[in-house]
């Protein structure tokens, strides 16, 4: 035992000094001569405070898949600690595996401590092309979740969670203490958190950092976890017998469930480090303290390019850790580091489970959807729910996938609700505590996890694609908005790991986003926001895509060519209500294939104007009032285009090049258009940007006006009703002369006081009149 403390001592020295070395030196980094102004960075970038805990943590999990070969995965909260991981990284060998200089040589060693936060170097946070890495760690607090992601459906793999007490005070960490609630030993992996207290942020103390052991026993006792702490004297003992005791533990319990002999719910371990922030590092510094404050958060000797005291403590600190003995030019790290670096295979930069592609990837089985689709082959046909459709195929989706065990459906507690609870004939709902004898659908070891934190959902949803199954998150509209940053930093993610040679394809996030805010009326205006498309379609180019199916048949479509795509995220909106059947299976295939479509059903030849819609309720309201025009003014000939996917290059299938031609193909060269759109009109404005003269586009949407209220009044106050869109139609026309301006004025008048009779009656009812409830195409 005292040999392997030994090495683990000198090992974290050594991943000290690099770690300190990364964000000060770019010349003499073996410090062979004096250090000079002229070695130092003429930019000081990083965070010096974790990297000592985060070393120390790092070298002992080492010793414990050395000790058992074991297959860990790391994963680490506090990001802004890159320097110590690459650091670690680079000590293992993986960093050489995928950046072939940074070799076990003075040449390596300088390139690694120059190249951290240089240009087109590396980085200042762990990041796609860091080995290893699920979490970029920038935005805090969704490291926990990540991590209970990628232990689902894992069953031999152990993820070390590194939770810093800075991110522990965020809002999804607080929730994902309780993910271990779904997380059945029998078929799953384990996740150690590993709670760091350093005691400190970039300002001040934490509150975790002020609690009494007493305190944080009984918080993680109440939340399911059997708690170590680890502090103090013989700091490195302890953490090795807690770290076996945690590891045995984890396995008797697995053994156990797995042998069918566990009664009870599990209380997995969870571990609380206690060290200095900046621990090894400087003491003070003009006269404050330094180490075991929150002085030592970021860079500490800040002016160490310039004053020549402070140049002088950074040598004396730096060369505190001796790393003469530990490194030599001729034969690299001495047997004493060497003997803790585990197998190549089991090295936790180079885990199988963090660089997608095959074998860790396997294709889902899909269902075919024609037996599921309902008869379209006259449009229009009343009696299709896209949601319950989609139930129908989660459930053969399931049950098709059953060996595999790569699939599965996160919701904030609305699975019924969504009406996809036809999944549950084949599988329930995930939860490994106490049931009672009335719970429905619910067991151990359900592929559906519900749970009413947006955020823990999605950390869940991340790490089990990022190690390679295949999910989907089906959320209340309004409601995904919550996680609108925390998808933000996974595209990020996302956008650059596409680009890394040395990363294999992952299975794309899926979004289903329903009971929509047109369907929102009876819950009111907080429950109507279609934002979470905004931001999807502002940024990241090709890889972002939302989906508008107009009816169920293209929604299980859309299902098809999401779960079967690689290195994107999708987002399909689609409602629940019984709404009229448009396309055969083979039409919408076609649609898909270009992304849009004109609907042949709807259309005349040579156009005088074009409608189009995106999204089911709007569709339905874009058709109605293309009936009404056919009713009234015959002679206006109309084309109508359904769209069925954006993304932030424009309108169509984004796998495909659509340019200003492209579009006048469906949208004619210089005809009025009229835009009936899901979200807010300006996401179309944004789009519609480059494709000539825009003066002749008009667009509705959802502009804010809602309330409780009938689904048709919803339509009429943001002027996306059918009545609006003919009166747009009508005066349209007149402008262009294909009509008089004096039957313009006599329809429009017509419809103003359809209008207003609308507001009387639903007034006088609280519903919709039988014209809109019972309208049907023609």
């Amino acid at each position: 035992m005292e040999d392997a403390i030994e090495s683990i001592k000198q090992y974290m020295r050594a991943a000290n000094y690099l770690s300190a070395a990364q964000i000060y030196l770019m010349n003499n980094c073996l410090l062979e001569q004096p250090l000079t102004f002229a070695d130092i960075k003429p930019r000081l970038l990083g965070h010096w405070g974790t990297c000592p805990g985060i070393n120390f943590i790092y070298a002992h999990l080492n010793y414990l898949i050395k000790k058992h070969k074991s297959s860990i995965l790391f994963v680490l909260g506090p990001g802004h600690g890159y320097a110590a991981l690459q650091a670690n990284l680079f000590i293992e060998g993986t960093l050489k595996k995928y950046y072939p200089e940074a070799t076990h040589t003075e040449q390596g060693i300088a390139y690694l401590i120059k190249n951290f936060c240089w240009p087109y170097g590396f980085p200042s946070h762990s990041n796609p092309g860091t080995p290893g890495v699920i979490l970029e760690g920038g935005e805090l607090g969704y490291s926990l979740a990540t991590a209970y992601g990628a232990a689902l459906d894992n069953p031999n793999l152990i993820v070390a969670c590194v939770i810093g007490d800075g991110e522990a005070e965020t809002g999804p960490t607080a929730t994902a203490w309780h993910l271990n609630k779904f997380i059945d030993p029998a078929t799953n992996g384990a996740v150690l958190p590993i709670l760091h207290l350093n005691g400190y942020k970039i300002s001040g103390p934490t509150l975790f950092g002020r609690m009494s052991n007493k305190e944080l026993k009984s918080l993680f006792y109440g939340y399911g976890y059997q708690p170590f702490i680890v502090e103090g004297q013989a700091i490195h003992q302890k953490m090795m017998g807690a770290l076996d005791q945690c590891y045995q533990t984890i396995r008797a319990i697995q053994e156990s469930a797995r042998k069918g002999n566990l009664k009870t719910p599990p209380r997995l371990p969870m571990m609380i480090l206690k060290t200095l922030k900046g621990w090894t590092g400087i003491k003070t510094l003009h006269g404050q303290k330094i180490e075991g404050n929150c002085l030592s958060h970021q860079v500490v000797v800040t002016q160490a390019k310039t004053d020549r005291s402070e140049l002088r403590l950074l040598e004396q600190w730096l060369r505190s850790y001796h790393f003469e003995t530990l490194f030599n030019k001729e034969n690299g790290f001495n047997e004493h580091i060497r003997s803790l670096v585990p197998d190549s295979k089991l090295c936790m930069g180079n885990s199988r489970h963090a660089f997608g592609g095959k074998p860790q990837v396997k294709a889902l089985k899909l269902p075919t959807i024609e037996h599921i689709a309902e008869d379209a082959t006259t449009p229009g046909t009343i009696g299709s729910s896209s949601m319950r459709c989609t139930g129908i195929y989660l459930n053969e989706l399931c049950q098709f996938n059953t060996i595999h065990r790569n699939f599965r459906l996160f919701s904030p507690d609305e699975t019924y609700s969504n009406k996809l609870d036809k999944i549950f004939e084949t599988t329930q709902r995930a939860n490994v505590q106490l049931k009672k004898a009335w719970d429905k659908d619910i067991s151990s070891d359900g592929r559906v996890i519900e749970m009413l934190s947006e955020h823990a959902l999605q950390g869940l949803m991340q790490g089990y694609v990022l190690t390679g199954r295949h999910a989907i998150f089906a959320s209340y509209e309004a409601f995904i908005q919550i996680v609108s940053s925390m998808t933000d930093q996974y595209m990020k993610f996302l956008q650059i790991a596409r680009n890394i040679p040395w990363r294999g394809d992952i299975p794309s996030l899926n979004y289903i986003l329903t009971s929509s805010g047109w369907r929102q009326e009876h819950n009111g205006f907080s429950h109507q926001n279609p934002g979470f498309i905004s931001n999807l379609l502002q940024k990241h180019g090709c890889f972002t895509r939302a989906f508008f199916p107009p009816d169920a048949t293209t929604m299980l479509v859309v299902l098809e060519r999401c779960l079967t795509s690689c290195n994107a995220v999708n987002v399909i909106v689609a409602g629940k209500t019984l709404e009229p059947r448009w396309l055969t299976p083979e039409l919408a295939r076609k649609e898909l294939e270009q992304g849009l479509m004109i609907w042949d059903f709807a259309s005349d030849l040579n156009p005088d104007i074009v409608l189009a819609a995106a999204g089911d309720y709007l569709t339905k309201e874009a058709l109605a009032a293309i009936t009404l025009i056919q009713e009234d003014m015959p002679s206006i000939k109309i084309r109508f285009v359904n769209i069925l996917e954006l993304s932030a290059l424009g309108f169509g299938n984004s796998d495909c090049s659509f340019s200003k031609n492209n579009f006048n193909d469906y949208f004619t060269e210089n005809k009025p258009v009229i835009f009936n759109f899901h979200g807010y009109p300006s996401v179309l404005q944004q789009l519609l940007f480059t494709m000539g003269d825009t003066s002749r586009f008009h667009i509705h949407g959802y502009v804010e006006n809602g309330s409780t209220t009938t689904p048709f009044d919803m339509h009429i106050r943001n002027k996306t009703s059918r009545w609006h869109l003919a009166k747009e139609v009508f005066s349209l026309m007149a402008e262009q002369k294909v009509i008089p301006q004096q039957d313009s004025a006599a329809l429009n008048k017509k419809y103003d006081n359809k209008l207003s009779e609308h507001r009387v009656y639903i007034k006088k009812h609280g519903i919709d009149p039988d014209e809109i409830e019972q309208w049907q195409w023609k």
